[in-house]
């Protein structure tokens, strides 16, 4: 610890912003970096904890925080970057979308602000692109066994880098016509510009690894044909069903599904030419856009608020978002304590840019008229305890109305998606869904699976951990 008592002298300093003014107007990215003095005094926060939590709980992938922390308060930025690496493949994904659940376990949590992390991870990511520190690692020999990753997702990329680096031959397959899954299409441009994948995947491809997009395996390829060509399989595909709205008029036009007005969007900005009929809950509207409606986003999670920001930049009149759960309270909740996530009142960069946000309210009907939906009906709800825990109650009373030419459900994600090759392939699904594994491995011999896969709908960094773990057991069963 290069400053034993710099958690006295420093305050945190928060992550600067553009302007809303400014960045509601364009895509690019939202956040600043911090000037490198200030950058060092939030380095030198960091306790050096003999039991470091943000390490060992709060850290899926278990980044070595204290380490990397003081060699940046060093100006050992190199090492920094290299500290970095061991643990992390993608530190400038998790540095710009991770919710940083490090900073929640941060000791100086119980009582003061916590170590910027999350920030100081960004900016040893952009510096080792930067100084060019990030080269390719090929692997030095071959083992002459193969591996398909499907789905290029976090879990999928993080696997495919480390199962190239073990020396086998591996191929990633896409079904969208650009590799990077959630991040390229799902991850809104102003949180995640999309030059840096394409930075990421040129290190993966001169490492080696092999990307086919635009294929979805179980149609285009079947599971026998991959099974023949490959000597493991590794299934990333990410938890693609989106749970539904289950209310009269939800089949209206102008009712959609969260993922596909955001990935819409995404395509816009990249240029990209939209699969017709995907945008649609019916597949009836072939573009969507909320320029001068009234935007209705149900779901209050990171989802909905990228629905949010994505809405204001389109020119929406008003944006309003539901959250079905009650408010959490503004800055501690007993239910929650250190170490853990707390649930806590938090205001996302795109709630800040202009929206009404209403808690404890269930959508109850959804009217339109010509078939486009206009309004929508709702009621206040409480949660009281119950025989089975927490229980919703309606209150009479409090219904509502509110004006509605668009809305957007981001209410989750239920598990991947069976139909196709998951029947194909024969693996065992459990109750909720995915797909069971025992050490990374599914019922079928030789079919591995990782991620949202596995675990349903969860956070980028536990993504890529799996992805990382999976990638050994893979390695290990292949030199059996």
């Amino acid at each position: 610890m290069g400053n034993p008592t710099g958690f006295k002298q420093f305050t945190r300093a928060e992550i600067p912003h553009r302007p809303v003014s400014e960045r509601i107007k364009d895509w690019y990215e939202i956040d600043q970096p911090l000037v490198n003095n200030v950058l060092n005094e939030q380095a030198a926060r960091c306790m050096d904890c003999g039991i470091p939590y943000c390490h060992g709980i709060g850290c899926p992938v278990k980044n070595r925080i204290p380490e990397f922390n003081d060699l940046v308060y060093r100006g050992k930025w190199q090492a920094a970057a290299a500290n970095l690496h061991s643990t992390n493949n993608f530190p400038e994904f998790t540095g710009r979308i991770c919710p940083a659940p490090c900073e929640s376990a941060c000791t100086l949590s119980i009582n003061d602000r916590p170590v910027t992390i999350k920030q100081i991870e960004f900016q040893i990511a952009e510096r080792a692109f930067r100084e060019g520190w990030v080269e390719p690692i090929p692997p030095t020999t071959r083992t002459g066994k193969r591996v398909a990753i499907i789905g290029s997702g976090p879990a999928g990329l993080a696997a495919a880098q480390q199962v190239n680096r073990a020396g086998h031959e591996t191929v990633v397959f896409e079904k969208d016509d650009r590799i990077g899954g959630l991040l390229r299409y799902g991850i809104p441009d102003f949180k995640l510009e999309k030059t840096v994948i394409d930075r990421r995947l040129e290190q993966m491809s001169r490492e080696g690894v092999r990307f086919q997009s635009g294929v979805e395996v179980g149609r285009d390829i079947t599971a026998a044909e991959l099974r023949k060509q490959f000597d493991a399989v590794c299934l990333c595909m990410g938890a693609g069903q989106a749970r539904p709205l289950n209310v009269t008029g939800a089949n209206l036009r102008g009712v959609h599904l969260a993922m596909d007005f955001l990935s819409q969007q995404n395509r816009r900005v990249a240029g990209v030419d939209q699969p017709a009929g995907s945008d649609h809950v019916a597949g009836r509207e072939p573009m969507l856009t909320a320029n001068g409606k009234h935007v209705i986003v149900i779901g209050g999670g990171d989802t909905g608020s990228d629905c949010v920001g994505t809405s204001i930049r389109q020119g929406a009149i008003s944006v309003t978002q539901l959250e079905i759960l009650p408010k959490p309270p503004n800055e501690s909740n007993d239910e929650t304590p250190w170490p853990q996530w707390p649930r806590i009142m938090r205001t996302s960069s795109s709630q800040e840019e202009g929206c009404e946000r209403r808690w404890s309210v269930l959508t109850k009907e959804l009217r339109g008229d010509d078939g486009q939906v206009r309004e929508l009906f709702g009621i206040e709800v409480n949660w009281l305890p119950g025989a089975k825990g927490w229980e919703m109650k309606e209150t009479l009373g409090t219904e509502f109305v509110l004006n509605a030419d668009l809305v957007l459900i981001a209410m989750g994600f239920l598990h991947v998606v069976r139909s196709g090759l998951l029947e194909e392939l024969g693996v065992k699904i459990d109750s909720r869904g995915n797909v069971v594994v025992d050490n990374w491995m599914s019922t079928v011999p030789g079919v591995f699976a990782a991620g949202d896969t596995v675990r349903g709908a969860s956070l980028v960094v536990h993504a890529i951990n799996q992805g990382r773990i999976m990638a050994a057991a893979v390695d290990k069963w292949l030199w059996k």
